[in-house]
């Protein structure tokens, strides 16, 4: 556990990557989320554009870990459960994914988070 707290910390940090608790959705505003869910949030983003990256052949993407299957799972497990913790719909959670993507996109953070997201998704057992 107290890796993941390491994780989050140093992800927290990241000044270009840095939100608000509180997000806004299409559908109104989202549920205050916690760091964890947050750097979930940011992780399951990261690893939903290095897996497109990877599947587009991008060097940069293909030197990380291949992330279709281990990615996609974390992501999904994730979305479940903030759905679960938060009462979002689905929609709620797909549109912050797809903020959380785009922002990483625009400040080209992916590669800053990346080494930490590796460690959590690590510490998940994926």
């Amino acid at each position: 556990m107290r890796s993941l707290s390491i994780i989050l910390a140093a992800l927290a940090s990241v000044p270009a990557i840095a939100q608000s608790t509180t997000a806004q959705t299409d559908t109104g505003p989202a549920p205050q989320l916690s760091l964890e869910q947050q750097t979930s949030l940011r992780c399951s983003a990261a690893f939903a554009i290095v897996a497109s990256e990877q599947a587009a052949g991008k060097a940069e993407a293909l030197s990380l870990p291949p992330l279709a299957e281990r990615g996609r799972e974390f992501f999904v497990r994730f979305s479940a459960r903030l759905m679960d913790e938060t009462g979002m719909t689905r929609e709620q959670v797909a549109g912050l994914i797809a903020a959380q993507a785009s922002t990483l996109r625009d400040d080209e953070a992916v590669a800053q988070v990346m080494p930490a997201c590796l460690l959590l998704l690590d510490a998940s057992g994926l």
